[in-house]
């Protein structure tokens, strides 16, 4: 494929509850229609698929437009095809995209794109579409195409922070104030942002507080002088801090033990550790200890 290599990672987010839902038999045969479907598309679009991960879609493209063109055809398409399935079958793809040196060996794929796609995709919601800057180069807005930043990401096992953003692909997008090229200044892009405003609210046991974005910073931990206190002893003094950035809520970990994180509607749990990530819709918070453990105190999270 050439050093310069568009890497796309596609996941079917919510795939645990539809085998819960149908039984094994048919929740493969729903999976593997879809997932044989996307590579379907990928090599229309001129792609080549890498290989096929249980739910989830590995393909390289050459240039970015074709990536980005093939991804967004994905989302559009495959929303139609779920408006015809009752609710709790449904299973929304969530995709990576990244661009950079990619090495084939032995038909598979190694590289910090591989890395990042396949994290972005892990990272992003259902529905949603997160790529990396380098792999927006040359691409063009259009057809209501809209390129939104996130802002700089920590990307577990990567030194340098990855400046993410999603692509807005639904056709009846109209907020002219999300329009952005695809290599904006992203201080100007944070001051768009912060017109919007945002909110998050955080659940305790009883205890439920609402964040303005031009409220925060603010501070999860156990001493009464942080903004919200979680009086645990799993939680650190100060464990977490949760940051207003280009636009987005994101959540900091500065633990001894860790935050995990669990977004609504499915996906893998994610573990923080002095680690930060973009928290979206809503979910769940763990300090100190994974969801698993009884005693790891959990606060809910709602950002809107």
């Amino acid at each position: 494929m050439g050093a310069h290599t568009t890497v796309v990672f596609t996941d079917l987010f919510g795939s645990t509850s539809a085998f819960e839902a149908l039984g094994n038999a048919k929740a493969t045969q729903a999976v593997t229609q879809i997932t044989t479907w996307i590579a379907k598309t990928v090599e229309l679009h001129g792609g080549r698929v890498v290989k096929m991960l249980g739910d989830g879609v590995l393909a390289l493209f050459s240039d970015n437009p074709s990536a980005i063109n093939a991804v967004v055809e994905l989302q559009r398409t495959h929303q139609k095809r779920m408006a015809r399935i009752p609710p709790a079958n449904r299973m929304p793809i969530r995709i990576g995209v990244a661009s950079g040196d990619v090495e084939i060996v032995a038909g598979d794929c190694y590289g910090d794109a591989v890395n990042v796609a396949a994290r972005l995709s892990g990272l992003s919601g259902p529905h949603q579409i997160w790529a990396n800057s380098a792999a927006l180069g040359g691409v063009d807005e259009a057809e209501s195409v809209r390129f939104r930043i996130l802002g700089p990401i920590n990307i577990r096992g990567r030194a340098e922070l990855c400046t993410v953003y999603q692509v807005e692909w639904q056709e009846d997008v109209a907020s002219g104030i999300l329009t952005m090229q695809a290599d904006p200044d992203p201080m100007l892009a944070s001051t768009y942002m912060d017109a919007l405003g945002g909110q998050i609210e955080l659940t305790w046991l009883d205890k439920t507080k609402t964040f303005k974005s031009f409220e925060l910073p603010i501070h999860i931990g156990r001493v009464p002088q942080v903004e919200f206190v979680v009086n645990d002893p799993c939680v650190s003094r100060t464990h977490a801090r949760i940051v207003w950035r280009n636009g987005s809520v994101m959540l900091v970990d500065v633990s001894s033990y860790g935050c995990w994180v669990r977004f609504s509607g499915g996906g893998s749990d994610l573990l923080l550790r002095r680690e930060e990530c973009v928290l979206h819709g809503r979910g769940q918070i763990a300090l100190g200890s994974s969801f698993p453990d009884p005693r790891a105190p959990t606060v809910s999270f709602s950002v809107s």
